[in-house]
């Protein structure tokens, strides 16, 4: 069976607006100044452990892991506490996943958010049913670009190749790692140059998605 792996923020979903929400949130908690959205979505993609530390050092807050952890640990309560709140599917997602998943393929999702927030956002948005496999950043003690992630997707999903698609260098670094064709959404948080990726094709609506598909051979 092949398996069709996505990436979450910015490829299913675009997330960065309720991102942003809780880290002005925290912010204020402790009297600093918000960060604009074009900030905070220039920062996703590693896990919140990595997206807190970004925060920490825009807002000048002097960084210790004590610091950091305690931060952490409060931007992830305040995220979890809706963390579909000011999220929207792009256009065609759903649609999309119903074609793939009429043709038959395993689909699945492999994210650094964590594997609790990234199942409720799946389910608030009505998309959980379509996928039989979920790994998130703090389901292995490696996140993406370890190609561990995806392997254990492909495993779960008893699948004997698989395409990933993704929005950021994080993503084509993690496919490439694990040897298997990526496919690069253009409208994500991609913060790298397009020219210096490595993907299979590229796309900007999802309309495009199913047949683009269908011109990638196995890996």
């Amino acid at each position: 069976m092949r398996a069709i792996i996505f990436d979450l923020d910015g490829t299913l979903v675009d997330s960065a607006p309720g991102i942003h929400a809780a880290a002005c949130q925290m912010l204020a908690a402790h009297g600093h100044k918000p960060i604009d959205l074009s900030t905070a979505r220039s920062f996703i993609g590693n896990g919140i452990g990595k997206f807190v530390e970004r925060i920490m050092r825009q807002a000048n807050i002097g960084f210790s892991s004590t610091t950091h952890k305690q931060l952490t640990t409060e931007f992830t309560r305040i995220y979890a506490g809706n963390p579909a709140l000011h999220t929207t599917l792009y256009p065609g997602v759903r649609q999309a996943l119903e074609q793939l998943k009429s043709a038959e393929f395993a689909l699945g999702v492999c994210t650094n958010k964590i594997h609790a927030i990234s199942v409720q956002m799946l389910e608030t948005l009505d998309i959980s049913d379509f996928f039989s496999s979920v790994i998130g950043g703090d389901s292995l003690s490696t996140n993406k670009p370890d190609p561990a992630m995806l392997f254990a997707s492909m495993e779960e999903l008893g699948a004997s190749d698989a395409i990933f698609i993704g929005d950021s260098e994080v993503d084509a670094a993690t496919a490439q790692a694990a040897r298997v064709p990526f496919v690069l959404f253009t409208e994500g948080y991609l913060t790298a140059p397009q020219t210096g990726l490595t993907y299979a094709r590229s796309f900007g609506e999802f309309s495009e998605l199913h047949n683009i598909i269908g011109t990638i051979n196995p890996s």
